[in-house]
């Protein structure tokens, strides 16, 4: 358990580092301060990983259900800095983003320490999950757009945007970059798998309690 607290603080930093990066218009690219912690958090991952696949019984299994936690633990932004690789500034923002995937693996961990009923773990998750896709979507829009688009003033505008289309009412602000276009696809459909869900869950708790009170009036 000791272990896993200490990913959940160390996705935490990512998050904190890149939301400061981004709040202050600093492009993360320049920035040795963020490059050192992405490296260290995702170093941890790994050791985290390689520990856990020292003490499995399965190895071969460990290795087949964790194979996309491990890709999204490479330090990939330190391994094309220390190369001079050249990319486009749309795949680096991607590259950027990719160890908070490993943070909401953590955050799930989480959920399910402090809720045991399985229905009430699933819903949270569900509403973690729901929430981190539109911060970290609206981030990411917030990264690209502005410079470029007039209706994006603040990261305010960028939440905004992420909220109304999370929910399919849809915005006034419309994307521009090539990102923001496929975010703005994304978004909506999230909306539609993740809202029904909500709505069964509530559902049941009202028809739990109606239950509950025609019986105690019985």
């Amino acid at each position: 358990m000791n272990h896993r607290l200490l990913i959940i603080l160390a996705s935490l930093l990512l998050v904190i580092d890149i939301s400061i990066d981004t709040f202050n218009n600093i492009p993360f690219q320049t920035q040795n301060s963020y490059l050192r912690v992405q490296f260290w958090v995702c170093i941890f991952f790994l050791v985290e990983l390689l520990y856990e696949f020292i003490i499995s019984k399965n190895k071969t299994n460990y290795i087949k259900t964790h194979l996309l936690f491990i890709f999204i633990s490479i330090p990939y932004l330190n391994i094309i800095n220390y190369f001079n690789i050249t990319l486009s500034e749309d795949l680096k923002i991607f590259l950027r983003l990719i160890p908070l995937i490993r943070g909401g693996y953590a955050f799930y961990l989480l959920v399910g320490w402090f809720c045991k009923n399985k229905a009430k773990s699933l819903f949270i998750s569900y509403l973690t999950i729901l929430l981190a896709c539109i911060y970290f979507s609206s981030l990411i829009f917030y990264t690209v757009e502005h410079t470029v688009n007039k209706s994006v003033h603040s990261y305010g505008d960028a939440f905004w945007w992420a909220w109304m289309n999370v929910t399919t009412v849809g915005s006034n602000i419309f994307a521009i970059t090539t990102i923001g276009k496929i975010i703005s696809v994304i978004l909506p459909i999230l909306g539609m798998l993740m809202f029904p869900i909500f709505t069964v869950y509530i559902t049941s708790i009202v028809q739990k309690s109606n239950h509950n009170s025609h019986k105690n009036l019985d």
